[in-house]
């Protein structure tokens, strides 16, 4: 009682009542005390019990006995015919057997078998997108658990429902590494979805490990939400030009505008005669007093930093003097507007007649500018409107 009484609380005692027929399961965590009860045997010495122990530390089995020493350091019988194992590990699994004779000769046998667990830490997802493609394969992450025995398993979950492998659009790839030395597991699981159009635009996606023994709630990671971004078909970013048609009268005002459906919204530039234009991304293009230097073909490119580029249909801008007849004819020209040069504009006129425009760097320079102005309408007026 003394030695049983120093393992105190501290053990994990595991106890079988009643006739034992066949092998009873017995589940002890690894590096955990266990002590198996020895049933029919006298409290207190003399005992007449013998255990029998084939594991994976025994080739055949081992004997072990009240009147024997104890086993090294992975077993020993207590005074009370008990055998104590004071750290289990994975080579404790297997079977064990005790033949005890009470005092009135009556034979009792007590038949285990031992098997041992691990639970790991809790599992995480890595390498975890933040955005995924609709309509296209896409790796959402990889999900980690470390440490487990038996191996156990990882199971993937989509807004709280289980994500089965063998699903359209669903496809995972499992690995399973053990430690050379310490004999525990290491799942990883990488997990492939093609997002449906139309569906989700935030799905949550979680990972849970479920352990092999025992039968325990499961460990779940922190969820992750990545958004899902939905490519636009070429035929989808439209260009739209005011006035329609694209012809205008000297010095009216033509806005371009690229509509792209769909979020996020992309970076909109802008191209010129095929060569790009230099200005910061708009999805709006005003080109105020139009002048020779603007005609030409333009077209908007819609850029997704992580998809690529999506150009829209050529539209083609042209000049129309006052009394002309052009594709727009009936429908009148746009109204010609004063408007501020505009920054865009002004590259725009330097880019196409290749000059260098410079800002007045006088009074004097500005009045001489305003003069040359003048004297040049005229001119326009009447080349305009003369007959052939």
């Amino acid at each position: 009682m003394a030695a049983g009484a120093a393992v105190g609380a501290w053990v994990l005692v595991l106890s079988l009542w009643g006739a034992v027929v066949g092998a009873q399961n017995i589940t002890a965590r690894i590096g955990e005390p266990l002590v198996l009860k020895c049933k029919g045997a006298p409290k207190k010495p003399p005992q007449q019990l013998e255990w029998k122990l084939n594991t994976g530390r025994t080739e055949a089995w081992k004997v072990l006995s009240p009147q024997g020493g104890p086993w090294e350091s992975v077993a020993r019988v207590l005074p009370n015919g008990s055998l104590f194992l004071p750290a289990v590990g994975i080579q404790d699994e297997g079977i064990f057997r005790c033949q005890a004779m009470n005092r009135n000769g009556k034979e009792t046998k007590s038949n285990y078998r031992v098997r041992v667990y691990q639970i790991p830490r809790k599992p995480e997802i890595i390498d975890s997108a933040s955005e995924l493609t609709a309509g296209v394969p896409n790796k959402v992450g990889t999900c980690v658990s470390e440490g487990s025995y038996p191996a156990g398993t990882l199971s993937w979950h989509l807004d709280g429902k289980p994500l089965l492998p063998n699903e359209k659009g669903v496809s995972v790839k499992e690995e399973t590494r053990r430690h050379p030395e310490t004999g525990l597991f290491t799942l990883q699981s990488e997990l492939m979805v093609t997002p449906a159009r139309g569906g989700n635009p935030h799905p949550t996606f979680s990972c849970s490990f479920s352990p092999g023994l025992p039968r325990r709630r499961a460990l779940h990671t922190a969820p992750i939400q990545p958004r899902v971004w939905e490519p636009v078909p070429l035929e989808e970013v439209q260009l739209v030009v005011q006035p329609e048609g694209g012809a205008v009268a000297p010095g009216g005002t033509v806005t371009l505008t690229c509509e792209v459906p769909g979020q996020p919204s992309p970076q909109i530039h802008w191209m010129k005669d095929g060569v790009p234009l230099p200005l910061s991304p708009s999805p709006v293009l005003i080109l105020p007093e139009i002048g020779p230097q603007d005609q030409g073909t333009y077209r908007c490119v819609a850029t997704h930093p992580s998809h690529g580029s999506q150009e829209s249909r050529a539209v083609s801008i042209s000049i129309i003097e006052p009394g002309e007849e052009g594709p727009t004819a009936g429908e009148g020209f746009a109204k010609v507007r004063e408007a501020e040069d505009s920054p865009q504009h002004m590259w725009l006129r330097g880019w196409s007649t290749r000059k260098e425009w410079k800002a007045p760097e006088n009074q004097e320079e500005e009045e001489e500018r305003a003069e040359l102005n003048q004297s040049e309408e005229p001119e326009a007026g009447e080349s305009g409107t003369g007959g052939p």
